[in-house]
């Protein structure tokens, strides 16, 4: 009996597994030893994020108006020129944070993996993920991951939430435009959009095209401190351009824009392929600039705020907000006379973020 014990035990017994893989698995999603070691190995040494891996994080806020946003990420490529997924996930949620006059203070982060993912791309994803949070100054305080098969999804996506707090003054809502309003734009627009579509159809910009992702919160704080209250709306132009934002503020605030095409800072590249592939640089996405509404009687101290921080040095005046016609956004063009600027209609450039 014990030799066939002995026989049986040797046969049927399970010995640790080899882990070491160079690519994603399924069970890498498991909630077993593979993610652990995902986990343990790869995501929260990078992150910097030590102690027990609760469900939850308790933050000890110190102002009671906390501001939340969400957002995923899919861009295609993963990397490209001027970033790649994990820093844009975490300037993009900044951002959207920052557009409320908020100062973001944490990050949650969320993968959903393919298997096959590369796991050196996955380090370096991390890796600029934290990267970009300690340069923001702002941790990554809970996340989660999961797996999925083969031709599931496209390698990785991220889904993040931003937590901030609103600065002292703050007021700032999409429907706070009145007439009279000056429209400061912090700086070039297009560069993100022409620069995923170059590297994506190699067309032979990469050396001219780089996206403009970084964080925007430390620029609107300047123009909060120099505003206060003036600053009466933000919003950050991604998909869609400049012509959704500006739309989209217009309708939110029952005014109409106008803008001044000839004060519109397109850079060289950007409007080379825009006229090459017969696209609007006002309908091209961006991830590091803002679009403001700003008070007349504070436009000139915000506008100077803005342009004695990098992210603004090239800020300017590009319009006015009048009463009529109610929600809409015309152009001024180069030539003299007027045009409507719409929101872009369907999709220019999927994956764009």
């Amino acid at each position: 009996m014990s030799e066939l014990a002995s026989e049986s035990s040797t046969a049927f017994s399970c010995p640790i597994p080899r882990t070491e893989t160079e690519v994603v698995l399924l069970g890498h999603g498991s909630g077993g030893q593979l993610m652990a070691e995902l986990l343990g190995e790869v995501i929260t040494p990078a992150l910097g994020m030590h102690g027990p891996l609760e469900d939850a994080a308790v933050l000890d806020l110190d102002r009671p108006e906390v501001v939340v946003s969400t957002d995923s990420f899919v861009v295609t490529p993963r990397f490209f020129p001027g970033g790649d997924i994990g820093s844009l996930a975490v300037h993009g949620t900044v951002n959207d944070i920052a557009m409320r006059g908020a100062r973001p203070v944490a990050l949650t982060l969320s993968y959903l993996l393919e298997e096959g993912l590369p796991l050196a791309d996955l380090r370096r994803i991390t890796d600029s993920v934290a990267a970009a949070a300690a340069a923001v100054g702002v941790p990554v305080v809970a996340g989660d991951t999961k797996v999925v098969g083969r031709g599931a999804a496209d390698g990785i996506y991220l889904t993040t939430t931003g937590i901030g707090v609103r600065l002292p003054g703050a007021e700032v809502s999409a429907a706070a435009g009145r007439p009279g309003d000056v429209v400061l734009l912090s700086g070039a627009i297009g560069r993100h959009g022409t620069a995923i579509l170059a590297a994506r159809e190699d067309l032979g910009f990469a050396g001219d095209l780089s996206s403009d992702s970084q964080p925007l919160h430390g620029l609107v704080a300047a123009m909060i401190a120099a505003g206060g209250p003036a600053v009466h709306a933000l919003r950050d132009p991604t998909r869609g351009g400049l012509a959704s934002a500006l739309n989209e503020l217009a309708a939110a605030a029952s005014v109409a824009i106008e803008i001044t095409e000839a004060e519109l800072p397109v850079p060289a590249p950007v409007a080379s392929l825009c006229d090459l592939l017969g696209l609007d640089p006002l309908h091209v996405a961006n991830e590091g600039c803002l679009v403001a509404l700003v008070a007349p009687d504070h436009a000139d101290a915000v506008l100077a705020a803005m342009r004695a921080l990098p992210e603004g040095a090239e800020a300017r005046a590009i319009g006015r907000v009048t009463a009529d016609p109610a929600g809409w956004v015309t152009a001024r063009t180069l030539v003299g006379s007027s045009r409507i600027v719409d929101m872009l209609v369907g999709e220019q450039l999927p994956r764009i973020c």
